[in-house]
């Protein structure tokens, strides 16, 4: 009998003891496993399915929760670049529980088809945007659109050149402006450029922990202070994709893509809202007067305290200033 006992409560204590050691060795040896392991339980507790959607042999990959047609419009959150559509995960978090939220990986990104440079163009994006969206029924009842950085670039475009499909927008730190005030970011660029550095040493493309340091700290005001097995694990995440994220890149920075939504202002008849960190330096806060100029019934709010990325320094924030912005136009339209 006491052996029997011995023998069940070594059986249980290695059963619970087997998830400490899966933790342990995952954080020692394979930290971005971790991180993987991490963004799957957190979409698994905000009730975020990921799903695929085809348009011929082209594969989005993009994540939901909800249905269409409820109080309020839907919401497609395009996040930036070499990010992915987990990014929003900290803003869904502060969203109704009833909000139907879409987030899309971006063509090349994650899970989404790796074709050419075509599809990398802002012009590109916006146009694989729409398949997407045509090929989920999304456009079936206008949506609400969200765009951070690149992807604020390419929601503008996307309003400018499918008006009918929004009700209104959201822009975050967008790029593709002509900014009156250059940011940090943009000065080293430059300075890459005069010494034909540009393509090897890219401030947002890190390959080595001091890299990846000196990114978070131009991303974020205040940057998270994270322990270092996990900033490998972020680094190690991202160095198989570095060669695609040049390409996209010099795609985005090239003359075709640089002011793409400067050039489609114009264009855009959807209310707008216009959201920016105070502090931003990679994409100066002097581009929301620019905005505002153009189309001078916009929304602008200016984050104290919070860099480029906002959606990861001022969640609860964002998501706030969003809802209320789409419940003060939805009900403009009722």
């Amino acid at each position: 009998m006491e052996l029997s006992v011995a023998k069940t409560l070594m059986l249980t204590g290695g059963v619970l003891l087997l998830p400490v050691v899966a933790f342990v060795t995952s954080y020692l040896f394979w930290p971005g496993v971790l991180l993987k392991a991490y963004n799957w339980y957190w979409r698994r507790r905000l009730g975020m399915v990921v799903r695929y959607a085809y348009r011929g042999s082209y594969r989005f990959c993009y994540s939901s929760r909800g249905t269409p047609g409820g109080a309020t419009p839907s919401l497609l959150l395009l996040h930036g670049f070499s990010a992915t559509k987990d990014m929003w995960l900290p803003v869904i978090n502060f969203l109704p529980k009833n909000q139907h939220v879409v987030c899309v990986d971006m063509p090349g990104h994650e899970g989404t088809s790796r074709t050419g440079a075509e599809d990398y163009s802002i012009l590109g994006q916006a146009s694989r945007i729409h398949q997407f969206v045509q090929s989920i029924g999304l456009d079936k009842t206008p949506f609400h659109l969200v765009g951070t950085s690149m992807g604020g670039n390419v929601a503008g475009v996307y309003a400018a050149c499918y008006p009918s499909d929004l009700c209104s927008l959201t822009l975050v730190c967008p790029a593709g402006l002509v900014y009156p005030t250059e940011s940090e970011f943009i000065s080293r660029l430059r300075e890459l450029e005069e010494k034909n550095e540009q393509q090897e040493s890219i401030p947002l493309i890190p390959s080595t922990l001091q890299e990846l340091d000196t990114m978070l700290k131009l991303c974020c005001y205040k940057p998270p202070n994270l322990p270092q097995q996990l900033l490998r694990g972020l680094l190690a995440n991202r160095i198989p994709n570095n060669d695609f994220y040049k390409e996209v890149f010099m795609e985005i920075v090239g003359e075709k893509s640089r002011h793409s939504l400067q050039e489609h202002l114009h264009l855009i008849t959807a209310p707008l809202q216009v959201v920016w960190g105070k502090h931003d330096q990679v994409l100066d806060v002097s581009g929301a007067a620019v905005i505002q100029k153009a189309l001078q019934h916009c929304q602008v709010d200016v984050l104290d305290d919070c860099g480029h990325s906002v959606a990861l320094e001022r969640p609860r924030k964002i998501a706030k200033r969003m809802m209320d912005f789409v419940i003060s136009e939805a009900k403009k339209h009722a």
